[in-house]
């Protein structure tokens, strides 16, 4: 079983939950994901699954792109709705600000800028993830790190809730961009709803429910993405049968290794990742290109 299932998660189970219902339903222990999504959020999560989760790290480097639901009024220690929710609290009352204040302010989270993770986040302080230190009253606010916004878009702005379309490089916190817009306003402000429309080249119309994977066990196996349908922006490089032994044992290929029609890639340079594929059309493995046109095989898939 080898491929991506890309999960539309439901609101309230971790990340960590979802692999861990996939691997019960669908039989197989080779399971991650490529991207958290917190409890509170939903929409894309993909899953690699067997083979592909070699695949992961290069996966989940994409961009993410979301639609959310900002409350101003309030900060909140997550940084998101969480506790309000589950404490069954009412959303606070809408703060005097208007939606050209808030448009104004959202233009100062686009583009490139450093964003402190939240304290209650997967970040690791000294070896220990933040959010644990966070649940011991022990100081823990992550170092900012370079993130990219390259669309942020004001929809409805009524009572005191702001909706936002995001769309941001990897490692982006949508509940951070809330908290700073609250700070940037001087209301307060805290994620009220998440819902993730994409995660790299996988979107909401390649996902399936949770419950629908439940249900159909190890059948739901015919919904992965296949292996050959991954990664499809690296240029494609496909080998001769001498090259597919070289790749399978791990060693280098070049120009006399690949189908002519390739060759032009090898020139090229462009791209240091490449799929390296087989006549039949299976991604046997990802190579990196050095100069003089010599493919290293970084993962080998077989």
């Amino acid at each position: 079983m080898d491929g991506v299932l890309v999960i539309d998660k439901p609101s309230g189970p971790t990340s960590h939950d979802v692999v861990a219902r996939a691997r019960r339903a669908l039989g197989e222990k080779r399971i991650g994901h490529t991207g958290t999504l917190d409890p509170l959020a939903t929409g894309v999560l993909p899953l690699v699954i067997g083979r592909a989760t070699r695949l992961a790290s290069f996966l989940s480097s994409g961009e993410k792109a979301y639609e959310a639901e900002v409350r101003l009024g309030s900060a909140t220690a997550s940084y998101d709705a969480a506790e309000r929710h589950a404490a069954g609290e009412p959303p606070p009352a809408p703060p005097p600000v208007s939606r050209e204040q808030v448009s104004a302010a959202l233009e100062g989270f686009q583009g490139t800028f450093l964003q402190a993770p939240p304290p209650y986040s997967a970040k690791k302080i000294g070896g220990v993830a933040a959010h644990r230190l966070a649940r011991r009253n022990t100081p823990a606010q992550p170092e900012p790190v370079t993130v990219t916004v390259s669309h942020l878009e004001l929809g409805g702005y009524e009572q005191g809730l702001a909706v936002l379309s995001v769309t941001a490089t990897a490692g982006f916190y949508v509940r951070s961009l809330a908290h700073d817009l609250g700070v940037r306003l001087g209301c307060g402000a805290h994620l009220e709803r998440l819902r993730r429309t994409r995660a790299g080249s996988f979107t909401l119309d390649d996902a399936v429910t949770l419950d629908t994977v439940e249900r159909e066990g190890p059948a739901a196996e015919t919904r992965l993405l296949p292996m050959q349908s991954l990664l499809v922006d690296f240029p494609c490089v496909r080998l001769n049968e001498r090259g597919e032994r070289r790749v399978a044992h791990g060693n280098s290929v070049s120009f006399e290794d690949v189908d002519p029609a390739s060759v032009v890639v090898l020139g090229a340079g462009e791209q240091p990742n490449v799929r390296l594929m087989a006549a039949s059309g299976a991604l046997l493995a990802i190579g990196q290109l050095s100069p003089g046109g010599i493919l290293r095989p970084a993962i080998v898939l077989v």
